[in-house]
């Protein structure tokens, strides 16, 4: 993920920071905790296709 676009970037929804999860290839907001997945290194920025991150997700994020 270039860092550049990802200071740019913010969650659709809240407008807050995104958290990048290499792993998974998602981008996380916190905030609406939600996942928006990265196909193909182009970050798909849809609500309708992020999906509900867990509370437990959240966590290891701090």
């Amino acid at each position: 993920m270039n860092k550049k676009l990802l200071e740019i970037l913010v969650c659709p929804i809240t407008k807050g920071p995104l958290h990048y999860d290499k792993k998974n290839q998602e981008l996380i907001s916190k905030s609406a905790q939600l996942a928006y997945p990265i196909r193909n290194d182009i970050p798909v920025m849809l609500a309708d296709e992020a999906r509900v991150v867990s509370e437990a997700e959240l966590e290891k994020l701090k």
